[in-house]
């Protein structure tokens, strides 16, 4: 074998995915699909509603992009209120579907649920189950592994006492076995950067993947400050109420966003990880910005 340069590295792209609610939904959230895969993302995840609500939806669309597409992708996975049987389960299923990758959420359970025998309350005891199973499909998987993926926080999350106690979690959840990080949402460069830090000291070492997410509406920076329980932005929300058109909030959002974005891979970020909303536009608009070097389309190698 010939002595060769070492093979370049690229940031990791990857995008978040919600199953379509309906036909009209499921048209536009395919055409978003097709205009994504053109970008050749490292993967794709697929989230769903609080306490697996729209799990079968999930699955349908897994299934589609691992027989319909080249798309690679990542599974979300919740525990809150699915006993430790059912997740098994659950796991058996998605490895025997080909499903690769799987990103391990405690989650979050609607108000009027009720607790289930034999949960598992943790995102690390998800971690721990994943391998469980995975232990038992050696074969199938050719002595191979699934990626494990796990949620960290920028900001404080809403249940922690403290940023401390966060990145104490996120240290539990590397220690049950889990391969990389996604962050929530966030708002300030800074946020991303005091995460890595306090991590980085607490021992973590997997890598931690910042999240971004084009906000283009005050109603959406709104709904997205309510669910990542962080307050809104100020300075973003009266630029986007400053605003005089949809395009002109557009590009007020994919600005903030790609300043987040290029912020974090100048700390060192091992890549970018896009929220989208089933919406491609400003998303493209975003990697249009940041002109993210991408890997060359898979041939075969001109020598060995």
């Amino acid at each position: 074998m010939k002595d060769s340069e070492p093979s370049p590295t690229y940031p990791a792209l990857s995008y978040e995915l919600y199953p379509p609610r309906n036909a009209a939904a499921e048209d536009s959230l395919w055409t978003t699909i097709r205009r994504l895969e053109d970008t050749r993302p490292d993967f794709v995840s697929v989230t769903y509603g609080a306490a697996g609500s729209n799990r079968d939806a999930a699955f349908t669309l897994l299934r589609r992009l691992l027989t319909e597409t080249t798309l690679k992708p990542l599974a979300h996975l919740t525990s809150v209120g699915t006993s430790r049987e059912d997740l098994t389960e659950i796991v058996d299923r998605m490895i025997g579907g080909g499903v690769r990758g799987i990103l391990a959420l405690r989650g979050d359970m609607p108000e009027d649920a009720h607790p289930v025998p034999d949960e598992v309350e943790h995102a690390d005891g998800l971690v721990r189950l994943i391998r469980d199973v995975e232990a038992g499909r050696t074969a199938q998987l050719a002595a191979g592994r699934i990626s494990v993926g796990v949620a960290a926080y920028a900001t404080r999350h809403p249940e922690s006492p403290s940023l401390e106690h966060d990145v104490e979690v996120l240290l539990a959840k590397e220690a049950a076995g889990a391969d990389f990080a996604i962050t929530q949402v966030f708002f300030t460069p800074s946020d991303y950067s005091g995460l890595v830090t306090r991590a980085r000291s607490a021992g973590v070492t997997i890598p931690i993947i910042p999240g971004v997410m084009p906000l283009t509406s005050t109603r959406r920076l709104e709904k997205l400050s309510s669910l990542a329980g962080i307050d809104v932005d100020d300075a973003l929300w009266s630029r986007l109420d400053g605003a005089d058109s949809d395009a002109e909030r557009r590009r007020v959002g994919v600005d903030a966003t790609v300043e987040l974005a290029r912020s974090a891979l100048e700390e060192g970020a091992p890549g970018i990880h896009l929220y989208t909303f089933n919406e491609h536009e400003a998303a493209l608009d975003v990697l249009d910005a940041l002109d993210l070097e991408r890997p060359p389309l898979a041939g075969l190698p001109a020598s060995l």
